[in-house]
């Protein structure tokens, strides 16, 4: 009788030593899961002929555990229905697909994203570029290895053909006398930590909302550090936003001006110098 007792204690206590196991295996697991994973965000607006290639080489990456957020912000819906598609067709990822009302901008749109991420990393993908099939892995190692929250790389230079016309190499080691000279962060290369990223917001700025963003960062965590090795590749379109001169010397004059509070003589001085080495960078990246 007493051996019959104890063998119901016992089995009594294995289910309840399994259950315990099980909740703190699952929670291990949950937990460098929850570490481990990445939010891509994209935001779309009129990238139908390019939109495929980058989805093709998110879901090629050797790194799987991630979501990934697209943003649709055109008011014309037109082009709602493809992106829909290309997302359907994707099996075995974690996908969300945010449809603006109207056109709010590429930096909102990203904030609007950010928001709903649950990664505790976050990595930025314009809709018309390509990332490199071991971007996400190479990079998220290297964070961690250094103990970073931001993180940028080189990268290739490819047109709308998808041939390579150039590339940029990033310094090790970027501070903010460099960063307030030249825009040499691809907004694709980044990754963030999601910790460092609830602080700060994109502006509404046409172009250079990014260009903002990474300043302000840099003033508080003082230096970026650049991956040499080239992790992307990003797509130089004349008609882009990101071609237009006229729209980036405006919105430069009001990043320095108004976002940044700089003076008058400053902020005149620092477009002129931001735009020269623009110039001296396109010459020795397409030369």
């Amino acid at each position: 009788m007493i051996f019959k007792i104890k063998l119901i204690i016992d089995d009594e206590n294995n289910k309840i030593l399994n259950k315990i196991i099980k909740y703190l295996f699952t929670k291990s697991l949950f937990n460098k899961m929850k570490k481990d994973f990445i939010s891509i965000i994209i935001p779309y607006h009129k990238k139908k002929i390019y939109f495929q290639d980058t989805i093709n080489s998110i879901i090629k990456q050797t790194y799987t555990n991630y979501e990934l957020v697209v943003i649709y912000d055109d008011q014309d819906k037109s082009e709602l229905k493809y992106v829909r598609s290309v997302l359907n067709n994707i099996k075995g990822k974690k996908i969300k697909l945010i449809v603006n009302k109207k056109n709010i901008g590429v930096g909102p749109s990203r904030n609007k994203a950010i928001k709903s991420a649950k990664g505790n990393y976050i990595a930025f993908c314009d809709a018309d570029d390509k990332w490199k099939i071991n971007k996400l892995d190479y990079q998220l190692k290297f964070m961690k290895k250094n103990n970073l929250q931001f993180c940028h790389s080189s990268y290739d230079i490819i047109n709308k053909f998808s041939n390579k016309i150039g590339e940029f190499q990033v310094k090790p080691i970027l501070i903010y006398n460099d960063l307030i000279q030249s825009c040499d962060i691809g907004l694709s290369s980044v990754m963030i930590s999601k910790k460092l990223m609830k602080n700060y917001f994109f502006s509404k700025l046409k172009t250079k909302e990014d260009y903002l963003l990474w300043i302000k960062i840099i003033k508080s965590i003082k230096r970026f550090r650049g991956i040499r090795k080239k992790l992307i590749s990003w797509r130089y379109l004349d008609k882009s936003l990101s071609s237009s001169n006229k729209q980036k010397v405006f919105d430069a004059f009001r990043l320095y001006k108004n976002h940044l509070n700089f003076s008058y003589f400053e902020t005149l001085i620092c477009v002129f110098r931001l735009s020269l080495n623009s110039i001296i960078k396109k010459k020795n990246i397409y030369s």
